[in-house]
């Protein structure tokens, strides 16, 4: 049994939720944070420029 489907949500509305709720954190980051963060994402090749 997924984590999904034990609280009747589909993977399609799991994912839009964890969207919506990682936006709404970037929103509240500095640009320290912001740059930290990008430079993670892009050494793991999340980010492709």
């Amino acid at each position: 049994m997924t984590y999904t489907s034990r609280f009747g949500q589909s993977d399609d509305d799991r994912r839009e939720e964890l969207l919506r709720k990682i936006e709404h954190s970037l929103q509240k980051l500095t640009l320290q944070e912001l740059e930290s963060l990008y430079y993670d994402m892009s050494t793991k090749n999340y980010i492709n420029e």
